[in-house]
C-alpha cells in the first residue's frame, strides 16, 4: 500500500496512533474505489459535497476559479493522501478537486468517517495530522508565491513532488526521473506565472543541465542546483529530509 508522504515533523508517540489510524480509514474505503478519467471534477466548487477522499493512485489538485476565468492552483494531491476532510464540517466546498490524471479513488460519506472519527481516537488523530500537513504545504507555498522568484518556486514545487513521492513510496529515493502530468499551464495556475513565462524558465534549467519537463515526465540532471535554487524556500522539515534535498556525497578519504 502507498504511505502518505510520512509524517512530517510528528512528535514520536503519536507514529503509533497515526498509522493504525491509516490502516483503518484504508479499510473503511477500500470498498468504495472507483477510477476517474484525467481532468474529472470530482469536487465542485459551491457545493455541498458529501464525500471523503483517498488518491490511491494518480494526481488531482484543488482549484479555485476567478469570475473573469483566472484560475489559481492551491494544492497539489498525490497517491496516499486524504482530501476532502472538510466535508466533516462545512455545508460548501469554496473551491473544486479535479483529477490532473487518470486516479483511482477510494471515498466515504462524510456522515460514515465523522462517526469513526468520534469513536476512535486513532481514526481522530490521522485526520488532524492531514489537516496540519496540508497547512504546512500551504505556508511553504504561501512563502513561495510572496518572497520566491519564478525559477526558485519552480524548484521548490519539482522538490516537493520529488520528496512527497519518493517518502511514499511511490518512486525510489535515489530516482532522478519520475512522472508528472501537469500542463505548462496548470504549472502556471500553480506557480502563479504566466504559461510564457513558465517556458522560458523551463527552457533556462534545460539549458543549464538542471532538470528537464517533457512528455509529462520531470528528468532531474542536477539535483544539487535544483535543491540550490529551492534552498531559501524550503521549510525545516524539507531541508533535512534526504527524499527532498539528496543525500550527502560520501567522505573523501586520502590514501594514506
Amino acid at each position: 500500500m502507498t504511505r502518505p508522504a510520512s509524517y512530517p515533523l510528528l512528535r514520536p508517540e503519536h507514529r503509533d496512533s497515526l498509522e493504525r489510524g491509516d490502516v483503518k480509514i484504508s479499510a473503511l474505503m477500500r470498498a468504495h474505489a472507483f477510477t476517474a478519467a484525467a481532468n474529472t471534477v470530482v469536487i465542485e466548487a459551491g457545493t455541498d459535497h458529501q464525500y471523503v477522499y483517498r488518491l490511491r493512485d494518480g494526481w488531482a489538485s484543488r482549484t479555485r476559479l476567478l469570475s473573469d476565468g483566472r484560475e489559481q492552483c492551491i494544492l497539489i494531491f498525490l497517491p496516499g493522501e486524504l482530501f476532502a476532510l472538510k466535508s466533516m464540517f462545512v455545508c460548501m466546498h469554496s473551491d473544486s478537486v479535479r483529477t490532473l490524471s487518470r486516479a483511482v479513488l477510494e471515498r466515504l460519506t462524510y456522515r460514515d468517517l465523522h462517526a469513526a472519527y468520534s469513536r476512535d481516537a486513532d481514526i481522530a488523530n490521522r485526520c488532524t495530522w492531514q489537516v496540519m500537513e496540508e497547512e504546512r504545504r500551504l505556508h511553504s507555498w504561501v512563502v513561495g508565491l510572496g518572497q520566491g522568484s519564478a525559477e526558485e518556486r519552480l524548484a521548490l514545487l519539482l522538490v516537493d513532488f520529488h520528496g512527497r513521492l519518493a517518502v511514499s513510496g511511490h518512486i525510489a529515493a535515489d530516482t532522478l526521473r519520475f512522472e508528472m502530468p501537469l500542463t505548462q499551464v496548470q504549472l502556471a495556475d500553480q506557480l502563479g506565472i504566466t504559461a510564457i513565462h513558465v517556458n522560458r524558465v523551463l527552457k533556462t534549467f534545460r539549458d543549464r543541465g538542471v532538470v528537464t519537463v517533457r512528455d509529462g515526465y520531470v528528468t532531474i540532471g542536477n539535483f544539487e542546483e535544483l535543491t540550490r535554487t529551492a534552498r531559501h524556500l524550503l521549510d525545516p522539515y524539507e531541508r533535512t529530509t534526504p527524499e527532498y534535498v539528496g543525500y550527502p556525497a560520501p567522505a573523501r578519504v586520502e590514501n594514506a
